[in-house]
């Protein structure tokens, strides 16, 4: 296990980001690392890869640098790079919720939970649970309870909540996402919309399932993660699989993307529906004359 991976963000001003993006590739590159940080004005967003020398370089450079010197990162040990190369790229937004009337979390968001106060809020009555990522996230593995959005990507969330507000406005709300940084300007809109009592898990999923006492109990699944590993273990007590094959409906816990290159949905498929379908979600996709499958035979 020489190598680590990384997961950090934070709310912060950084004036010039597309100056601070290509300086920061250099300097990544200079240390080996690879992986994706997207940076604005509103601050960096990142999940890196590299030998434990490297990230440790890293960790160093970012806590000296006033800007980011609170900044929390997640680890997992790794045999090897979770990445394939090495991307910086200024954005207007560190997660792209798109909101019209945009803020910054560090004016507003809703209340940090410990892990253990979030395991309470799992088991109370009074509280909604509102799952902050994209469908196929939740497919893979969710707290349990939680609700599931019918959305493909975070943007969608906020107008998915306002098609149903009446379910949720008069309860305690709380939400949680991987590493927190979308929970962070969620759960901030969520108060800004007039919703009362909301929490957000502190450092998110991975912190939580890294808690010495709770161990990850109550999430049922694997999380999903954006390399190459694709999902890790979150509950060291009482693991279930949720995931179910996109084909047949067993127990799965594999993601490919549709072998047609124009829908490229990520679904859950054993090697052996994967080849039988040729990888494609429909028919459609199977017939597709840019069909991955059939390119190649």
């Amino acid at each position: 296990m020489d190598y680590e991976v990384l997961l950090y963000y934070k709310y912060t001003t950084i004036e010039e980001p597309e100056v601070f993006a290509q300086e920061h590739l250099a300097f990544c590159k200079k240390l080996g690392l690879k992986g994706r940080i997207l940076v604005a004005k509103e601050g960096i967003n990142g999940t890196v890869s590299g030998l434990k020398k490297a990230t440790a370089a890293y960790k160093k450079a970012l806590k000296d640098d006033p800007r980011f010197k609170n900044i929390t990162f997640k680890s997992d040990e790794a045999t090897e790079h979770a990445f394939k190369k090495m991307f910086v790229r200024p954005r207007r937004e560190i997660v792209s919720l798109q909101l019209s009337d945009d803020f910054s979390p560090n004016e507003v968001t809703g209340t940090y939970l410990s892990p253990k106060e979030f395991k309470e809020a799992l088991l109370a009555e009074d509280t909604v649970v509102i799952d902050a990522r994209n469908d196929y996230e939740y497919d893979l593995g969710h707290f349990r309870g939680a609700v599931r959005p019918e959305i493909r990507n975070f943007r969608e969330l906020p107008q998915w909540i306002k098609e149903h507000k009446e379910e949720f406005m008069e309860k305690r709300v709380v939400t949680y996402c991987t590493g927190g940084i979308r929970c962070e300007k969620f759960s901030g809109w969520l108060v800004k919309e007039g919703f009362k009592d909301v929490g957000q898990l502190d450092g998110g999923i991975a912190t939580y399932g890294k808690d010495p006492e709770i161990k990850g109990e109550l999430w049922d699944g694997k999380m999903y993660v954006f390399d190459e590993r694709i999902s890790v273990e979150i509950n060291h007590v009482d693991k279930k699989v949720v995931g179910r094959d996109w084909f047949d409906g067993t127990p799965c816990e594999r993601y490919i993307n549709c072998s047609n290159p124009e829908c490229n949905r990520r679904i859950l498929a054993s090697v052996e529906n994967e080849t039988k379908y040729l990888g494609a979600c429909s028919q459609a996709c199977r017939n597709h004359p840019q069909n991955r499958y059939r390119q190649n035979t």
